[in-house]
């Protein structure tokens, strides 16, 4: 009996014992002293022969200790960007090497906040850990299930001019104060998907709680958000992507649908930007490092549809286009990559309809799965209509257009500004279920409306 008394508190001691070892804070190996300081970045020599690059290291200062990443190893010291605001190191102070970042999702992280390295933000209890997930889960390009499978969004011009299928990653471009951020709460309203994973990135402090309580509302128990301010380290905006997309491989490696909506890539390129000019990376292209544009590709392919047997991740990407120049070498890069764009237009915008996507400029590289043959020629002819009405805008502003002459152009003026306003559509508009249908009626009435 007394055995059996004393054997469960041997067990939990021996878990105990098992849990403060299996943490990489306990576990400090290596270490070294600072010995050159910069406002961004701090050396260290004494970790050379051991540093990889990506390894954490623990800075233990006069007040308080803080983190770090290795971010470039030379031949007698090493580089380090902390994760806090500021480098806040003096010579001399000791650094530890930690190892490589390792973020341990849970399926009880969906409902919660959470920062770039897998901490609660949200106040709530500490989060369960799962299995560590690794640097890169990107299937094989043979692996892959293959895409085929649509969906509705609820937002009736993006199902309508370019419809998305389960696996396929999208961008959304735009410049700033456009109408951005709405449209991608828009979209992380969809009851397509299991789990939604949100990564903010950049962004301002004092929306991140509005944006989930008020714009994600009663989706949030699926979602897991990731966030970064604009006022945190380049190290904690840099690193939040990569977490947002650890956390969805978890569920898509679970069999979960997967929407993950990452707020902005822009964003993740400056920090990118800033990492790696600030280790001496020189410029190529306005002001970005070469290792920028290796760095988007890594990230973005490691969405889509999973191996055969898992789920997929399905991804909405935000591009803010600097300037409103879609050249801009960071949107090119990226509309190279992603499996079609939205275009949100300010001159659209300024006209009052919002959305204000650009069904000239949108594609969707999928939208042929996803079209029926019918809907294909119905969406060409809508386009054709719409291309018509904007190419002769101008020679109906000077009044030199006259009915008549061109039925194609009356059928346009007549049916085009009717098709802009079937579009117009507000985060508290209900989602629509059939966008074709929806739009075929509203025509209908107002026509109806116009002929009484």
């Amino acid at each position: 009996m007394e055995l059996g008394a004393a054997q469960p508190g041997r067990l939990e001691m021996l878990e105990q014992l098992w849990r403060r070892f299996s943490d990489d804070a306990t576990a400090l190996k290596r270490g070294g002293r600072v010995n050159e300081v910069s406002a961004t970045h701090y050396k260290v020599r004494g970790l050379s022969d051991v540093a990889r690059l990506g390894d954490l290291v623990e800075h233990r200062g006069h007040t308080s200790n803080s983190r770090g990443e290795i971010v470039k190893i030379s031949s007698d010291e090493v580089t380090i960007a902390p994760f806090e605001r500021s480098a806040d190191a003096g010579i001399g102070d000791a650094v530890f090497r930690r190892g490589p970042l390792s973020v341990s999702p849970h399926g009880s992280w969906r409902g919660r906040a959470i920062d770039a390295l897998g901490r609660p933000i949200d106040g709530g209890a500490p989060l369960a850990r799962g299995i560590a997930a690794g640097n890169d889960k990107t299937p094989g390009a043979l692996a892959r299930q293959r895409v085929g499978t649509s969906f509705m969004t609820g937002v009736r011009v993006i199902d309508i001019f370019t419809p998305l299928c389960f696996g396929q990653r999208l961008g959304v471009f735009a410049g700033s104060g456009v109408g951005k951020s709405t449209l991608l709460a828009m979209l992380a309203g969809a009851d397509a998907f299991d789990t939604v994973v949100v990564a903010l990135i950049g962004e301002r402090g004092r929306e991140v709680r509005e944006f989930l309580e008020d714009t994600i509302g009663h989706s949030m128990a699926k979602t897991v958000a990731v966030v970064a301010t604009s006022d945190e380290s380049a190290m904690m905006r840099r690193r939040a992507p990569d977490t947002a997309m650890r956390v969805a491989e978890h569920f898509r490696d679970q069999g979960h649908r997967v929407l993950l909506i990452l707020d902005s890539i822009t964003r993740f390129a400056h920090a990118l930007r800033e990492v790696a000019t600030g280790t001496g990376e020189p410029p190529v292209a306005r002001g970005y490092p070469a290792s920028v544009f290796t760095d988007l590709p890594k990230l973005l392919e490691r969405a889509g549809p999973g191996a055969e047997g898992t789920g997929s991740i399905t991804a909405i990407i935000s591009v803010l286009v600097d300037g409103d120049d879609h050249n801009d070498p960071v949107a090119d890069s990226v509309r190279g990559i992603l499996d079609g764009h939205v275009v949100l237009d300010r001159a659209i915008a300024e006209q009052g309809r919002y959305p204000p996507v650009n069904p000239l400029s949108s594609i969707s590289r999928l939208a042929g799965k996803a079209w029926s043959p019918e809907q294909k020629t119905l969406v060409t002819r809508l386009k054709s209509m719409i291309a018509r009405f904007e190419d002769t805008r101008d020679i109906r502003l000077l009044g030199a257009y006259q009915g008549g002459a061109d039925p194609e152009l009356d059928m346009a003026v007549r049916q085009v500004p009717l098709i802009y306003e079937a579009l117009i559509q507000t985060p508290r508009d209900r989602p629509s279920a059939d966008p074709f249908s929806d739009l075929a009626r509203h025509l209908k009435r107002l026509t109806s409306d116009a002929g009484e």
